[in-house]
């Protein structure tokens, strides 16, 4: 019996130690499967579709730049990348074969290229954007592994882009560049970026059990959308003149920390040229342009050589106009001027005594003048011509430090202007507030001690010039899809309304007399009525055991009726001089002088500027119609054409005529041009000389002027040719002056 019972316990004992296995059995299968259903279903399942499915990236075509008449600055062009399909090499003899192949071809190592395929991978990039001459070589190396080795499928080519820049170091620093996977780095390529990309496609391809790609039918191609192109408001006449003489400008004052040119539409706050000197090669943005600077680096210990590249890099990319501040010197003192007057602190009855110094408050030190002898009792208008730092500091005390910050910030000059480039600086004043000390405000009045950025001086003396609206500054005007339909166009935007219209008219003609006798006539340009004023501001930075300055100069363009800013800005000239007035004024004089032209902009020449340059027209008869042209704009004049024959059959004004220099000569082809052409004479009395040859100009006519030299100052009374008749083109009218009694009388 005894047997019996323990036969049974074990028995019972057995069975439990089975359930028990089978529930942890049954239990941990269960489990797995819901763990593998429920948590891990989502990956497996992702799991074997990858393995099921091949997907390749189709890139997509970044967007093109352009300038504001269309001419093409940036573009993505054609390239391929070289595939391999490791998985479909049968043996290391075929690793072989191709990776030596492609070792001569691209000029890669092979051991490189040998361990990529031995990669479990439909899909390794062997080399990115190879050239067209390469994608042929790969095209024939590709035919022959197929025809001598049996070898297919391993490598192939898919279509890429990369980025071209027409015109090399051309707007450089406002362009900016990308990088090898065609990400915007620098510039407009990197402020728009996303615009630009657009969105990659896909080619999903199925695979059987073997790994083998499936027939065409079982493949889904999402098509790429490129990216959106950019109209930009720079011109590229423009933006060539502007680094012309700013690189000429660098070279004859030995300018050691680059240059700033930036022009502006002044209704419209556009940017039509913005030229930061010496530029760099887009097209090869990670060479260092500057070798003096690379023979340096390299003679440095290699483990400080990278951080160093890296430094100077950044400065080669950095773009001057928006990242870096400075004192602006003595061209401040429009700004300085506009508040006071806005005030009411200026009237015709204003005088200022400069002795060659001045002390702005009881135990202060002397503040002198550039003219240390002094410039005496002197107006307004006089005391900006003279650019006379005593005035100012007076003129400054006048409108106060609470009424001077009001201004700043109303000018735009304490915030960032937000124009759409990257890396724009922000001001640097006295104190985050705008409290400031006697001496602050003192020397403050003349442009030192603080620092503001090229971008915000331009802007505001834009304001100064328009009326008194300060503009948003922008450089894009459009963006279109690939299309060409527009996507955003950019509107021109006013953020307040600074100072009057009265003021801004007043503060243009005394800004004008300094252009044409004061301070700023070396940036005087013949014909044109300049507004400007020179800048020469200590850096408090030496070089060579020299002060350091930054000669600058801004002004605008017709005085009268303002078209376009440009401020200039050589920063630490070391050669004869580093005055603003001769190292900055002339390069502003040869540029505006270009540009002035070729947006049609009417001369407006002095009595003076007439007398000086009247000239003699030349015998065209008898030339070919194109050569006569040339040699008419090569003499200085603005030749028009009529008629459809190929030679000049007559011209109007006849040979030996005197006119103007800039004046128009007509050239006739056939007889019926001549016949047919007739316009009526305008009424030219009344009228300065400048407003009476801007007048005839507007009817193709000359004018030639009689008067004593001080009528020439004065208002026409007469003229040989009635108003109203009708005369040929180019004819000369004869226009009689005498003095105005009210001319030299003040404005306000």
């Amino acid at each position: 019996m005894a047997k019996i019972g323990s036969s049974n316990m074990l028995y019972r004992r057995g069975m439990a130690v089975l359930l028990i296995i089978l529930v942890l059995g049954f239990g941990t299968g269960v489990f797995r499967l819901v763990q593998l259903g429920i948590f891990d279903g989502e990956e497996l399942q992702q799991r074997a579709v990858d393995q099921q499915l091949n997907d390749t990236t189709i890139s997509a075509k970044r967007g093109t730049i352009y300038d504001t008449n269309g001419k093409i600055l940036a573009q993505s062009a054609t390239v391929w990348k070289v595939v391999m399909s490791p998985i479909y090499f049968k043996d290391d003899e075929e690793r072989t074969i191709v990776s030596k192949g492609l070792s001569e071809i691209l000029g890669k190592d092979q051991e490189t290229i040998y361990e990529k395929t031995k990669e479990s991978s439909y899909y390794v990039i062997v080399q990115r954007q190879i050239e067209s001459d390469v994608k042929d070589k790969i095209l024939e190396f590709i035919d022959k592994l197929e025809e001598d080795h049996g070898i297919t499928g391993v490598v192939s080519l898919i279509e890429d882009y990369k980025r071209y820049y027409p015109y090399g170091e051309f707007a450089s620093s406002v362009i900016g560049f990308t990088g090898s996977d065609g990400q915007g780095l620098e510039g407009i390529e990197l402020k728009y970026d996303s615009q630009l990309t657009g969105t990659p496609g896909r080619l999903i391809t199925a695979k059987n059990a073997n790994g083998t790609e499936m027939p065409f039918k079982y493949e889904q191609k999402v098509d790429a959308e490129d990216g959106n192109n950019l109209v930009l408001t720079l011109d590229e006449t423009i933006q060539h003149i502007l680094e012309k003489y700013v690189d000429k400008g660098i070279e004859e004052n030995k300018v050691i920390n680059r240059a700033v040119a930036v022009m502006m539409d002044i209704k419209t706050g556009a940017v039509l040229g913005m030229a930061v000197e010496g530029g760099y090669d887009l097209n090869d943005p990670f060479t260092l342009v500057s070798h003096t600077e690379q023979k340096t680096i390299d003679a440095l210990p290699l483990d400080q050589q990278n951080a160093a590249e890296s430094a100077a890099l950044s400065k080669q990319w950095r773009n001057k106009a928006v990242s870096d501040t400075y004192y602006p010197g003595s061209v401040w003192k429009i700004i300085t001027s506009a508040m006071a007057l806005q005030e009411g602190k200026i009237t015709d009855q204003s005088r200022y005594n400069c002795v060659g110094y001045y002390v702005p408050f009881d135990g202060a030190q002397k503040v002198y003048c550039h003219n240390t002898s002094g410039h005496g009792e002197q107006t307004f208008d006089q005391a900006l011509c003279n650019s006379c730092n005593p005035a100012f500091m007076m003129i400054g005390q006048s409108v106060g430090s609470a009424k001077f910050w009001e201004y700043y910030q109303a000018f735009g000059f304490s915030e960032k202007t937000g124009i759409d480039l990257p890396g724009e600086s922000e001001d640097i004043f006295f104190s985050t507030d705008g409290s400031m000390q006697p001496m602050d405000l003192a020397v403050a009045s003349f442009g030192q001690n603080f620092s503001i950025t090229p971008i915000q001086m331009v802007t505001a003396v834009s304001a100064v010039a328009n009326g008194g609206k300060l503009m948003q500054p922008y450089v894009v005007e459009q963006i279109t899809d690939e299309n060409g339909n527009v996507v955003e166009s950019k509107e021109p935007t006013v953020k307040r309304q600074v100072i009057s219209e009265e003021v801004s008219k007043y503060l243009s003609s005394v800004l004008e007399q300094n252009a044409q006798a004061g301070s700023g006539k070396n940036g005087y340009v013949a014909g044109y009525r300049v507004a400007g004023k020179t800048g020469t501001s200590e850096k408090l930075t030496y070089t060579n055991g020299a002060e350091d300055y930054i000669a600058s100069f801004c002004g605008y363009a017709p005085a009268n009726d303002p078209q376009v800013a440009l401020l200039v800005y050589f920063d630490t000239p070391t050669g004869d001089s580093y005055y603003g007035s001769t190292v900055a004024a002339p390069v502003f004089s040869n540029i505006m002088s270009e540009v002035l032209p070729y947006l049609n902009v009417a001369t407006q020449y002095t009595a003076e500027e007439i007398a000086q340059m009247d000239t003699t027209a030349d015998n065209y008869v008898g030339m070919e119609a194109a050569a006569a042209k040339n040699n008419v704009e090569a003499g200085g004049f603005t030749a028009i054409v009529k008629g459809t024959g190929d030679k000049v059959l007559s011209q109007i004004p006849t040979a030996e005529s005197r006119l103007p220099q800039g004046g128009t000569v007509v050239l006739y082809t056939d007889s019926d041009s001549v016949k047919d052409d007739a316009v009526e004479v305008p009424d030219l009395t009344g009228l300065t000389v400048s407003e009476a040859n801007a007048v005839a100009s507007q009817y193709d006519l000359n004018i030639s002027i009689s008067g004593s030299n001080s009528a020439l100052e004065g208002i026409s009374y007469a003229q040989d040719i009635p108003k109203g008749t009708k005369v040929s083109s180019g004819t000369v009218i004869a226009v009689s002056f005498e003095q105005d009694s009210n001319y030299g009388t003040g404005i306000m």
